[in-house]
């Protein structure tokens, strides 16, 4: 029996080289560069982003747990999610765009662990939210402070409300 899926892909361009980026895609170290991220970390023997690495996140009602699944750093990076109510894996695949840029091609497969919970693996605003996080990582980048969620999504949306 398959249970409903949803996947989505995003490829997301970031103003400076693999090496620069890849560290800031960890648990730890997006503090740094989104205004909302809270993770509660459960298992690092370095404290940041590794292989079998496990941290907590909330939204709403639902409680993920993290997975660090596959680790190459300034390559890719891969995060097994998983909750009550579905599965999911991002996968961040890293490659130079020119000398100091990158293209990360972000993948979200989501499935939902019974028929109930289908409202759990749809993500309306999957795109917003990757066009979102790509402002936020390439203003940090540029100028190492972090841009308020308000103003992100201006940027990202070219509106002036928030999704």
């Amino acid at each position: 029996m398959n249970y409903p899926r949803n996947v989505g892909r995003f490829v997301m361009h970031v103003s400076a080289a693999p090496d620069r980026v890849f560290p800031l895609l960890c648990p730890v170290r997006e503090y740094e560069w989104i205004e909302t991220w809270r993770c509660e970390m459960v298992h690092s023997k370095s404290g940041f982003a590794e292989l079998d690495c496990v941290f907590k996140t909330r939204h709403g009602d639902v409680e993920d747990v993290w997975t660090v699944s596959r680790y190459e750093p300034n390559e890719l990076i891969e995060f097994v999610v998983s909750s009550a109510f579905r599965v999911m894996r991002y996968s961040f695949t890293l490659s130079p765009d020119g000398e100091h840029a990158t293209k990360i091609v972000i993948e979200q497969t989501a499935t939902a662990l019974n028929r109930e919970n289908e409202k759990y693996v749809e993500d309306p605003h999957f795109e917003i939210h990757m066009k979102m996080l790509e402002v936020m990582l390439n203003h940090y980048l540029m100028t190492g402070k972090m841009i308020p969620d308000a103003e992100a999504v201006k940027k990202a949306t070219g509106a002036s409300q928030a999704v």
